[in-house]
């Protein structure tokens, strides 16, 4: 029986969809999956080394790994809505007259240099040198204790930094929707160019039919696999997360998606 490594994040939306996947809860041809459940930053560094065959990435690093990988249709995150969001502490007396930090010369925590996340900051505030990179879930903190004057947050901080004192200052998401008329690509599936062809296009529909099934089993009740990779949140934020980044996209990125994905590429050869 053939055994695949495959990376994906344990936030809820990749657990959400490969759940059905990797416990078998659909017929997966024979094949078995070993799950490597990671940060971000750590499975774009991966994929820049060709580490995994199969791997979720963050599309900031797709023109670095494309020559060795193949992009499937199916499992990525794009959508409206669904961008980072560049957050500070409010200071009026540190800061400018509105609270918030100077543009020019402030210090950012972004979540990994490969990230879509610092694409889309750099596409915004191309200005800002002064960067540090972290693990997402440090940059909160990062920003309440003033090792950095502003952060870049995804995932689930899209839903904490309010409670936590903290403000928004722009939508990083919504400005690429605005300039360039498409959805926001977060993150997709990749195949490394070595396994054959006929395997990559049965594991792209294997995960396309884990992302149907957990759409139509999963209203009532999170899995398990879910709840148990993201036991820090309670299981509202975790609806929300996977409401927010899990939609028709993730099923089959389509000439939309793909349209999308070319114009992040043209931003990043941009800089």
């Amino acid at each position: 029986m053939p055994i695949i490594d495959i990376g994906f994040s344990p936030c809820p939306n990749d657990t959400f969809i490969f759940d059905a996947l990797v416990n078998k809860k659909i017929d997966t041809k024979g094949y078995s999956f070993n799950c490597l459940l990671e940060d971000v930053q750590t499975l774009n560094e991966w994929a820049i080394a060709g580490k995994l065959p199969y791997s979720k990435i963050s599309y900031g690093v797709w023109p670095v790994v494309q020559n060795n990988y193949q992009l499937l249709k199916s499992g990525g995150a794009l959508g409206k809505g669904v961008g980072p969001l560049l957050i500070y502490k409010e200071d009026v007396h540190k800061n400018n007259y509105e609270g918030k930090p100077n543009a020019e010369n402030m210090s950012v925590a972004i979540p990994g240099i490969n990230t879509t996340a610092h694409l889309l900051f750099s596409l915004a505030f191309p200005q800002v040198k002064n960067k540090v990179f972290l693990v997402f879930n440090e940059i909160e903190e990062a920003v309440l204790s003033g090792k950095v004057d502003a952060g870049v947050i995804i995932h689930e901080n899209r839903f904490t930094y309010a409670q936590k004192g903290l403000s928004k200052w722009v939508d990083l998401g919504t400005y690429f929707e605005q300039t360039y008329k498409a959805p926001i690509p977060l993150g997709g599936i990749i195949a490394r160019k070595d396994r054959a062809f006929e395997e990559m296009q049965l594991i792209d529909s294997l995960i396309k039919e884990s992302v149907q099934y957990a759409f139509e089993n999963s209203y009532t009740e999170l899995p398990e696999y879910v709840k148990c990779h993201s036991q820090e949140m309670s299981e509202q934020v975790m609806r929300q997360h996977i409401d927010l980044y899990v939609n028709d996209f993730s099923i089959d990125m389509g000439d939309i998606g793909r349209n999308a994905i070319q114009q992040l590429e043209a931003v990043y050869k941009s800089f």
